[in-house]
């Protein structure tokens, strides 16, 4: 080989290695392009799901108060069961006392 055709071979070497590497580097920013635009997908339907459950959360906020509430009307409801048994036993000691003859001393 002489001297023209060693720079020629070293040319198209240089020349081939050289658009394989901006072949790869094209490809891989393509690449990491499209994974990005997945994630972001992925990320947009995860804080969909996120809201989502916030509503949910909301709405047992809600059945929560709801049933406080109910609770605070059955201690209500109890609470006047309570004094009107107190009244029922009252009038059953004195029906009692005054049907033996007890003396209420």
């Amino acid at each position: 080989m002489n001297d023209a055709q060693v720079w020629t071979t070293i040319g198209v070497l240089a020349t081939g290695m050289y658009a394989t590497i901006t072949l790869m580097a094209t490809m891989f920013v393509r690449i990491i392009k499209t994974e990005i635009g997945t994630v972001r997908t992925e990320i947009g339907g995860i804080k969909g799901e996120i809201v989502g459950i916030k509503g949910e959360i909301g709405g047992i906020k809600g059945e929560i108060v709801g049933v406080k509430a109910e609770i605070g009307d059955l201690r209500k409801e109890v609470h006047g069961l309570s004094r009107r048994m107190d009244g029922l036993d009252r009038d059953v000691s004195a029906i009692s006392r005054h049907l033996f003859g007890i003396d209420p001393a």
